[in-house]
């Protein structure tokens, strides 16, 4: 009997870009229902821009990405708009409405996309609340709250529609450690409850790889592991190996591909006391 979930997310031989450079070269991997799967890898390596393909504010540029088994490139814009409803994101840093109170911002997407009558609404945003611990700051604005106070709040906002999926871009970054550890709890008690499938984006191997089941590390533009956190920590390969270890020699450079210096600073290898 195979009791391997479905995917919820597919990327098949997906191929993305900015002009001439490549961003993701190929790339084929799933999603699990029900699971936590974690993006991880150096920065500028496409893991935001594959959360922006699921969304559908870019589009392949070949392969395939699938929600659901549906393309999401080939959706119209009534059927996009149908997924992303399914769909909920946490923004680096919260993003909250600076001008709304914390209730106000958790209600926005329930005022935005249902007719509920608002007392329904009041109910499902102090439930949410309460999901994160803060249904006692409901008239709190966001700027009399910490910023690990603002996570909790952007989560219960993208979880307010009760979406499928829920993707989160670096969750933990700029907290202090109780609030980062909060944050992780939070993340993985959720799916499990609610019956979520998650993506998350982060340079946090720690709380990262303590709740995530499946770790995708891109490079490259394409795939350097992939598979269980510890499958992942025990690779050989010299550049998961940097990753993870956070060694600064590897196939991760600190300099920037430049000129030679006697060709930039017009040094001559000759001259006294000038560096070659």
């Amino acid at each position: 009997m195979n009791t391997t979930p479905s995917p919820l997310v597919e990327l098949r031989d997906l191929r993305f870009g900015y002009g001439e450079r490549v961003i993701l070269d190929g790339i084929t991997l799933t999603v699990p229902k029900g699971k936590v799967t974690a993006l991880m890898g150096a920065s500028g390596g496409g893991k935001t821009t594959v959360l922006r393909l699921i969304g559908g504010q870019y589009r392949a540029q070949s392969g395939a990405l699938l929600f659901d088994g549906q393309e999401v490139g080939g959706l119209s814009p009534e059927g996009l708009y149908a997924a992303r409803r399914r769909m909920g994101m946490l923004y680096q840093f919260g993003a909250l409405f600076t001008d709304l109170s914390v209730f106000d911002n958790v209600a926005f997407p329930l005022r935005e996309h249902t007719s509920l009558a608002p007392d329904l609404i009041r109910d499902i945003v102090l439930m949410k609340l309460e999901a994160v611990g803060l249904r006692g700051a409901r008239d709190l604005m966001p700027s009399e709250i910490s910023g690990g106070m603002a996570r909790r709040v952007a989560l219960a906002r993208a979880i307010a529609l009760d979406p499928e999926l829920v993707m989160y871009d670096e969750p933990f970054a700029g907290l202090d450690p109780i609030s980062l550890g909060t944050a992780a709890r939070l993340i993985r008690q959720l799916n499990d409850a609610l019956g979520l499938t998650s993506i998350i984006v982060s340079h946090d191997l720690d709380e990262t790889f303590h709740i995530a089941d499946q770790v995708i590390i891109l490079a490259n533009g394409r795939i350097a592991a992939q598979g269980t956190p510890a499958e992942v920590r025990g690779s050989t390969d010299p550049l998961v190996h940097q990753f993870v270890t956070a060694a600064p020699e590897g196939p991760v450079r600190f300099h920037h591909p430049a000129p030679d210096l006697v060709q930039d600073f017009g040094l001559s290898p000759q001259a006294p006391g000038r560096a070659p």
